[in-house]
């Protein structure tokens, strides 16, 4: 009775649930893993995937929940649900994915590895001389490693750390002819490789360090009788928020610090454990750490998918998965060999990664810093690649006595110790970086080059929706634009002197910023749409992003939608708005693409009567992208690259290889390509028609 209550509370709400829609999303991560089309490594790669997308899930999403179950407060869900009972829909639907997760790779993959000359197999199945070479890995490099940690009357618990493999080994002794067990946990140190790898004329066996530990257990317990052996691995609370302090005495970067530490001790929300457990063990870990069997993920296989990655890696696969094409050129950048400092001074250009490489804008940053007419370098960075390029020519420009200002965003998650340490380095050069803003997370792309050229100065702009990542650019879709335009630059100063300093300009030409009225002005564009469709004049909305989940917006989107606006949604991950319900939203579709490129871009049009509205940028249609983030959409003011956005919207529009449509009750099925019906594969279509646009009617 009380699930049927649950079902239909979820059905009446006008709102879909984040988190259920995000496991919904990872579903669709898994769909990849099943598709017999992709080869075998790619498919691998998705399954991988998949875990670490569920480890930050649990880590964040289900984190939080615990924020307000662990402190009393009071959380209702999208879906209407309180917080008691949403944890328990939350985590049946989490413990079905992982079922489904298992049952794909254990039914699906596991059983075609041999076919394509790689294996996973256990010590015993190993040959003799196969196990020797295993007994010396494990003499020579593993048990030095390892340290036993009991717990009993005389040793505390120990901090396990988060999302390491353990081993809880019960044994019994007998004393005063009384038997007793007790506990001791062995973490397999992080930095080991997850297989041990052996290689044979056919085929490369991968052993897991944990089945050889566990076949040389003994050595760490002799003459120690050994109850059980059982493999678990937890998952902490890894969401903080920072509450900054207005004393400016206080020490920004040392309470970053201290929150990272503070992570690693975080309450336990999910505790995976190999089938069978000591039920002495389990129940040790369920009171020491206050979790059921809701927080408990039995696995039937290899446990953390996520090691995976060696065997994708692996030197001898590397050339048998997914190949990508060659960028090629920007239809608004002719060729590459031209000189980037006059080239903008008359065109502007659009980047659409990673069909463009992101080489014009670090090979334009790497001659600025060289560059002695370039006067100062202003940049925002969210994340960095490793050995960064971009890090580098900051660097050098600090080194040759041009003036850097750099914002790190030290509150970029899981992305603060790599961008503590690269700032640090920066402040070293003489750069002057400031570490985030007050309560906000500063999420926005830009960079500002300022040139002396003769008697003037030239500021050079880029903004998009992507990183300063030279890795995640050859991965992640993005749209980014290069100019000199003075209304662009002008805005840019302008935002600058916001995030570095204490200003507040009234407005800005070309940019929509958050937190200062990027929602508003949002609902305004969408306001205007339905006004036209009252009016019976044309109209039309088409947004790609990544996620949807501002109810405000979404709010707006149902009224227009019964106003007649024909609203076109790609939203790759998170969609809490309804699609096609009847009276709500009917007008609405919503599709989400994934695939072999990560969706990261956001676009938003907007019919306008004829005379569209087009705005790229960083921020997502979400109550973080508007009220706790400082972001800023850009509008595309130039008619050859407004069209050129137009056609990318179209193609996404189009795609039918990628595509999952997503239904009124929040579940999504895979586009399927008509009998007549042309296939459009935009991570294919895009490697050959980034140079063609043509004249499109969107709407």
């Amino acid at each position: 009775m009380l699930i049927n209550k649950v079902s239909d509370q979820i059905k009446r709400s006008k709102y879909i649930s984040r988190d259920l829609s995000w496991l919904r999303f990872n579903y669709r991560v898994l769909d990849q893993a099943r598709d017999t089309n992709k080869s075998f490594f790619d498919r691998l790669k998705f399954m991988a995937i998949t875990s670490s997308n569920l480890d930050e899930f649990f880590m964040i999403r289900v984190g939080s929940l615990y924020n307000y179950l662990d402190y009393g407060k009071e959380r209702t869900d999208y879906s209407g649900l309180r917080e008691l009972p949403f944890r328990k829909k939350l985590l049946d639907y989490a413990h079905r994915f992982v079922n489904d997760q298992y049952l794909t790779f254990n039914n699906e993959l596991k059983p075609i590895f041999e076919k394509h000359g790689c294996d996973i197999l256990k010590v015993s199945e190993l040959t003799e001389i196969e196990q020797k070479k295993v007994d010396s890995f494990f003499k020579n490099t593993i048990y030095p490693l390892l340290t036993p940690m009991v717990f009993d009357n005389y040793h505390g618990f120990p901090l396990l750390m988060n999302q390491l493999l353990t081993f809880g080994v019960v044994t019994r002794t007998t004393e005063e002819l009384k038997a007793q067990d007790r506990v001791t946990f062995v973490q397999i140190p992080q930095n080991l490789a997850r297989f041990y790898e052996i290689n044979r004329k056919d085929r490369i066996v991968f052993v897991p360090i944990e089945d050889i530990i566990r076949w040389k257990i003994k050595k760490l317990f002799r003459n120690v009788e050994i109850v059980a052996v059982n493999l678990f691995r937890i998952t902490r609370n890894g969401d903080f928020t920072l509450e900054e302090s207005d004393d400016l005495e206080a020490d920004f970067i040392q309470e970053i610090k201290s929150k990272l530490r503070t992570r690693k001790k975080g309450r336990v929300v999910r505790l995976e454990v190999e089938r069978n457990p000591s039920q002495f063990m389990m129940k040790i870990l369920k009171d020491r750490w206050t979790i059921d069997n809701a927080n408990v993920f039995t696995i039937n296989s290899l446990i953390d998918l996520r090691g995976l990655w060696q065997i994708i890696n692996h030197r001898h696969f590397k050339d048998k998965g997914f190949k990508q094409p060659s960028a090629v050129q920007p239809l608004s950048l002719p060729s590459d060999g031209v000189d980037m400092f006059e080239y903008l001074k008359e065109h502007d250009v659009l980047l659409h990664h990673p069909y463009n490489s992101m080489e014009p804008v670090v090979s334009l940053l790497e001659r600025a810093a060289e560059d002695p007419s370039v006067l100062g370098i202003k940049q925002t960075i969210y994340r960095l690649a490793d050995q960064s390029r971009v890090t580098a020519a900051l660097l050098k420009a600090a080194e040759n006595g041009k003036h850097v200002s750099v914002l790190f965003e030290v509150k970029a998650r899981f992305d603060e110790e790599r961008n503590l340490r690269e700032g640090e380095r920066l402040e070293k050069a003489g750069c002057f970086v400031i570490y985030g803003i007050s309560k906000y997370k500063t999420h926005t792309k830009m960079l500002m080059i300022i040139r002396k050229e003769g008697e003037k100065v030239t500021r050079y702009i880029h903004i998009g929706s992507g990183n300063y990542n030279e890795q995640t650019a050859r991965l992640y879709t993005d749209v980014s634009l290069l100019t000199t335009n003075e209304v662009y630059a002008h805005d840019v100063s302008e935002f600058f002197n916001v995030i570095t300093g204490h200003s507040r300009p009234n407005e800005y030409k070309c940019l929509m910023t958050s937190p200062k009225g990027m929602r508003h002005q949002l609902i305004e564009l969408i306001r205007n749409e339905a006004r036209n469709a009252k009016k019976g004049l044309k109209s039309g909305i088409v947004i790609k992003i990544n996620s949807l989940e501002d109810k405000e917006v979404i709010d707006e989107f149902y009224k227009a939608s019964k106003a007649g606006v024909p609203i076109k949604l790609i939203v790759r991950g998170i969609c809490c708005l309804r699609p096609g319900r009847e009276e709500l939203s009917e007008n609405i579709t919503v599709k989400s693409i994934v695939g072999e490129y990560l969706e990261h871009s956001r676009l938003y049009y907007f019919h306008n009567n004829g005379d569209p509205k087009v705005y790229s940028g960083s921020a997502d249609i979400m109550v973080r992208s508007f009220d706790r983030r400082i972001e800023a959409l850009f509008l595309i003011t130039n008619e050859e690259l407004k069209k050129e956005v137009i056609n990318i919207l179209y193609y996404n529009v189009q795609d039918n290889q990628n595509s999952y449509i997503m239904r009124e009750d929040g579940t999504y099925v895979k586009r399927r390509v008509g009998a007549n019906e042309e296939v459009i594969d935009i991570h294919k279509l895009f490697f050959y028609k980034a140079c063609e646009v043509q004249e499109i009617e969107l709407v």
